[in-house]
């Protein structure tokens, strides 16, 4: 089977695949602002503890890590598409999680499944993109993915500082994260 490679002549699910990915970046950008707020006051974390923020941030790191491996592999096997359905239905725990963690523990546990979420769906959205553009296109391809994820990183910031600090903090990200996951899928 043969189609035409390019950004224009797959237009709608390069569009796709850039929505997907800015829904991940709305879904990283959601504990990316509260979160480190509520360490201290709801948590007991103390401000710069270092033995915090190595479990929250290397625990991303890792699983992203490993996940990015083991999506490109699987991917091969079973389709774009059903890794990047299994990445948004690891990241539904998530806004339960923040809602009812009763220690630092449970948001480190979230974190890790935010980990398993952007390896599978992050991912994705590049390997997806790289199958239907020129080889010519590959680094515009990579960089509106960059743009779409990371400017989804940015405005959930925002949003999500903004609605905590009018409305409950956790509820706030819990509806804000919920609503992301469900519209992703």
């Amino acid at each position: 089977m043969s189609y035409a490679l390019g950004i224009r002549e797959n237009l709608r699910p390069f569009l796709e695949q850039l929505l997907q990915v800015f829904f991940v970046g709305l879904t990283i950008g959601l504990q990316r602002t509260v979160i480190p707020a509520l360490a201290e006051t709801e948590f007991g974390v103390v401000q710069g503890s270092m033995t915090a923020i190595f479990a929250f941030i290397v625990s991303f790191g890792i699983v992203k890590g490993a996940m990015n491996f083991v999506s490109g592999r699987l991917s091969e096997r079973v389709g774009r598409r059903k890794v990047l359905i299994w990445g948004w239905l690891a990241a539904l725990p998530i806004p339960f999680m923040i809602l009812w963690a009763p220690s630092w523990g449970w948001i480190v546990a979230a974190n890790v499944l935010l980990g398993v979420n952007q390896g599978f769906c992050w991912s994705m959205t590049v390997t997806a993109k790289m199958d239907i553009v020129k080889g010519s296109e590959r680094g515009l391809a990579t960089g509106f993915n960059e743009f779409a994820g990371y400017g989804g990183v940015a405005l959930a910031g925002l949003v999500t500082g903004y609605l905590a600090s009018y409305f409950d903090p956790r509820i706030s990200l819990f509806v804000f994260g919920l609503v992301v996951i469900l519209l992703a899928l």
